[in-house]
This record gives C-alpha cells, structure tokens and sequence, in this order.
C-alpha cells in the first residue's frame, strides 16, 4: 500500500527529533556531574573567603582612641616583726647559773666570801660573810627571787649571832639590766644598797659594786673583786 508524501514527511520530522533528543541529553547530564564536582571542590568566592597564611601580618588597625590607663599597683604593708624577733628575751635564773659556786675578794684588809647555790623553786640563793683579823664583822644572806613582772633581790644583814640589822622588811632591789657581762639592780624603795652592780670579768673573775647612799653623809661605793675558789675536795682528787 503507497504511503502518502505528507505522512512520510511527518515521520521522518519526529524520527529527526527522537534521534535530536537522543544526542542532547547524555550530553546535558554529564555538564550537570561536571557542574557539581566543580561546585564541592572549588570554594564560592562570594561564601569563602580564601585562608589567609600562618606567618601573615593582620593589617594595622588606625584607632585613634587613647589607650586605658595601666592599674595602679596594689598597696602592700610593711611586714611586721614577730614577738620572737621584735623583743628581746625575758631574763631568767637561768642566766645566772654561772653565779654558782665560792667566791672570794679583798675588800681592803678584810677578806669577803661569797657561795651562791643554784637555782631551785624559783628561788636562787646566796651568803655572804665579812671578816677583819680574825673576826666576822657581818653575815649577809640574799635571794635572787623569779617573778612573773622580773627578777628581784632581797638582802639581810646579820651580826655573827644572827641578830638581824634591819628591823623593817629585807632590802629589794629590781634586776633593771641582764647581758652575758654584767648584770644591774635598782633599789626604788628603801634600805641599802640603793644599786647593785655585778661586771663579769671571765669565767672565774667578777667585779662586785654596791653603792650606798645614807640620809647623812656623802655616797659610799664598795667594789669588791672576787675569784672563784675551787672545791678543797676537789682539789685533792
């Protein structure tokens, strides 16, 4: 059966078309894949930015603004002594203990003795005795007493029977100064002495100064050099 012309042309036209669009679409969805792998591989110039290098220098920025002031440092106090280092210790009979022993001096033509014993109870205690060409003039006995406001020394005088010179209460003097070499006693109230003073020399050797100050008269001072005497028993061992 003859086909007519105007059918013939119309197929041909949509066999053109079909082969047409055969050809364009592989085409056009490869430029699609190639569209997005660019997209995820190359950054958009608009979104990011390219990084900028480690070792780069951000540009200086013109502020013109001044700058706030620095704080002032902070106060500090002065660092405050500790009672240990601020004063000094408070003497005690301990400084003292190198009294302990018998001692003699000359007082002139006469002979003094003196034999302290150590310390015990708060209490330290001393004897004194005074003699001229044979004979005992006075008999001393004094005590260096531990209180809680300081050191004190109390005297009596005593004739060889033991009869007591003073007829009030014994002689106080306030221990008032207390070094290794010396030691000082002030007496504020009555009796006599009225300052007692004791120098160290050495170890074996000090100088005892009494002054004595009467109502009547002029000031009378009583040094006394004395040396430790050694133990007779001692000695023979």
């Amino acid at each position: 059966m003859a086909v007519p012309k105007i059918l013939r042309a119309d197929v041909c036209l949509r066999a053109c078309i079909v082969c047409a669009l055969l050809v364009l679409i592989p085409a056009l969805g490869l430029r699609a894949q190639d569209a997005q792998g660019a997209g995820a591989v190359a950054p958009s110039a608009a979104t990011d930015p390219p990084a900028a290098p480690h070792d780069a220098t951000p540009a200086p920025v013109n502020d013109s603004s001044p700058a706030p002031p620095a704080p002032a440092p902070k106060a500090t106090k002065p660092p405050v002594a500790s009672p240990s280092t601020a004063a000094q210790a408070k003497p005690s009979l301990a400084d003292f203990a190198w009294l302990v022993g018998r001692w003699q001096g000359a007082w002139g033509p006469r002979v003094a003795q003196q034999v302290w014993m150590p310390a015990k109870g708060g209490v330290m205690l001393g004897m004194f005795q005074t003699v001229d060409n044979g004979d005992t003039l006075v008999l001393e006995l004094f005590a260096l007493v531990e209180k809680p406001d300081g050191i004190n020394l109390y005297i009596r005088h005593f004739t060889p029977t033991l009869e007591p010179w003073e007829t009030s209460k014994a002689t106080m003097l306030k221990l008032v100064g207390a070094t290794p070499k010396g030691i000082e006693f002030d007496n504020p109230l009555n009796g006599q002495p009225k300052r007692q003073i004791i120098r160290r020399a050495d170890a074996d050797t000090y100088v005892s100064r009494a002054e004595i100050m009467p109502g009547k008269g002029d000031p009378q001072v009583v040094e006394i050099t004395y040396r430790r005497q050694k133990d007779a028993t001692a000695a023979k061992h």
